[in-house]
């Protein structure tokens, strides 16, 4: 039901990497910048509003400070980590995930996608649209849930979940999914989109998280 969707929003933020490549060039940290670009298109999501302003979050996100900001120990743990699993969310917001990717520059990331439509989730579709081979493996999870529930997900996903140093979780859908297995190798990059959500990590609804149960 989201075909065309999904679509515009590949589009949009494709049309938009010359500036979004202009402001990372122009940035003092890169690292910070194309971290709060990757959260900021985590807007695009069609299960909790169809009705968002990419432009004025990307904005708001490269100014305000984080509500929870474990991104040192983040940045810490990458270059540690000989292997790591990146769990890729929405279409649209896949474009913005290739753009922390390029920046991170690790020989062995891997990102996951989901294993069939569901809502605007990014598909393996997607992934080949956005060129995100051009600079990850990219794998299927195996499941049609707008999370990751990895009893669910096939035995090759569930290998490379098992066996990564490091996982960034991209979304609320996978934080609702994952948050019990308690796994102080997941680092989980979000906005704040329910007041749920926001109840749960005792921040503000809107904010931008950048979060690890162990820190």
């Amino acid at each position: 039901p989201y075909k065309k969707e999904k679509k515009d929003n590949n589009d949009q933020a494709i049309s938009m990497l010359p500036e979004l490549d202009y402001i990372i060039n122009q940035s003092e940290d890169t690292f910070s910048t194309t971290l709060r670009l990757a959260i900021a298109g985590n807007i695009i999501d069609f299960a909790a509003n169809d009705n968002f302003d990419l432009l004025a979050t990307i904005e708001m996100a490269l100014k305000n400070e984080f509500a929870i900001d474990h991104s040192e120990q983040l940045k810490a743990g990458i270059e540690k980590a000989r292997s790591i699993l990146y769990l890729g969310d929405n279409a649209g917001e896949i474009v913005f995930d290739k753009l922390f990717i390029k920046e991170i520059k690790h020989p062995k990331l891997t990102y996951a996608v989901r294993g069939a439509p569901v809502i605007n989730d990014a598909t393996m579709a997607d992934a080949e649209y956005v060129g995100m081979k051009d600079v990850a493996s990219v794998i299927s999870n195996g499941y049609d849930a707008p999370s990751t529930i990895l009893n669910k997900s096939d035995k090759q996903f569930q290998k490379y979940f098992r066996e990564a140093d490091l996982i960034i979780s991209k979304g609320q859908g996978n934080l609702e999914g994952l948050f019990e297995l308690n796994d102080n190798r997941i680092f989980y990059l979000l906005m704040v989109k329910c007041d749920v959500i926001g109840e749960f990590l005792k921040v503000k609804k809107g904010s931008l998280v950048v979060f690890n149960s162990s820190c």
